[in-house]
């Protein structure tokens, strides 16, 4: 019998779902990753998937299977990446039931990560902000929705996995307003508004009563937005705005930069975004010129020395034309 099958099965009802009570979004991602994987070992070693053995996903196999990822079906090396991520994750669980395999797992296991260049991030400058808030049409309930969702998005730096799956339960708009959000990891993230957002907020959530665990930002059919939804009417006011190249991480990182502006340490971004490293905020300071140019002024040359400039004297300078 195939011990790739059973393998798989348990990695995700065991491993993913039950040990590490991954979400849904993760388990989605590595089921797409796994299935085409199993795909692409089909048609090369004309095997159907459910007769693959472990052996028959070699680090050969593996490696070929990257270079299709990109060659072929067009992937950047983030996608490829995160592909290989679920490949390591489902070998490491893999080793702890086939220790005979544990050569060919090692081998797939030290596959590294493809390398790429980090571009700087991309935020909104205020003057942005405002004309991205004033695009949607307020005169209309769906802009009404669109505008309050944008200026949370600004104010929070929710990720659009955070903002989708909102409920009305989740807004504290009293004393010490708040919105609670379910981040990524699982983790659970507490994270302040502001007068004029918890303002919007109130008038939003007035004009469309519901239970506590309705969603915040609903679709036209009173059902939850899908993320891409919500990244097609980021574009679209965007685009309205005059704006280009507008998606929700952008929001995310101009809030990061608006709380960086206003002298807000890195280690309290880092956990008002939800990251995992503080390491992964200091692309905020490498993003802002004007932080590195205050930076300068406030510095010298080493050894510099302030004066008028005077030539050389003329037979010195004969000398070292010479």
């Amino acid at each position: 019998m195939a011990d790739l099958a059973p393998t798989l099965q348990a990695f995700f009802t065991d491993r993913l779902a039950r040990q590490r009570g991954a979400s849904p979004h993760t388990i989605a991602a590595y089921r797409d990753a796994l299935r085409l994987l199993l795909t692409f070992a089909h048609q090369r070693l004309s095997k159907p998937p459910s007769a693959l053995d472990l052996a028959d996903l070699d680090a050969p196999l593996i490696g070929a299977f990257l270079d299709h990822l990109e060659h072929e079906r067009g992937n950047g090396e983030r996608t490829r990446n995160a592909r290989l991520a679920a490949i390591h994750s489902l070998f490491k669980h893999a080793a702890l039931r086939h220790p005979e395999h544990a050569a060919l797992i090692q081998r797939v296991l030290a596959i590294p990560p493809k390398k790429f260049d980090k571009a700087l991030i991309t935020y909104l400058r205020p003057a942005d902000i405002d004309a991205i808030l004033a695009a949607p049409d307020r005169l209309t309930h769906t802009g009404r929705r669109d505008h309050a969702l944008l200026l949370l998005a600004i104010q929070t730096g929710l990720r659009v996995s955070e903002l989708v799956n909102l409920n009305r339960g989740d807004l504290h708009l009293g004393a010490g307003a708040h919105v609670r959000c379910l981040g990524k990891g699982r983790k659970h993230r507490t994270t302040p508004i502001d007068k004029q957002t918890v303002a919007v907020l109130k008038t939003w959530l007035d004009e469309r009563p519901g239970d506590p665990d309705e969603p915040l930002f609903p679709a036209r059919t009173g059902n939850r937005m899908s993320r891409d939804t919500t990244a097609w009417l980021v574009t679209k006011h965007a685009s309205t705005a005059g704006l280009n190249a507008v998606t929700p991480h952008v929001l995310r990182h101009t809030a990061a930069m608006r709380l960086l502006h206003a002298g807000v340490d890195t280690s309290v971004i880092a956990l008002w975004l939800g990251h995992v490293s503080v390491d992964t905020t200091q692309i905020y300071l490498h993003a802002d010129l004007n932080l590195k140019e205050k930076a300068l002024a406030r510095t010298r040359p080493p050894n510099g020395r302030i004066g008028r400039y005077r030539p050389p004297d003329n037979l010195i300078a004969w000398l070292e034309a010479l």
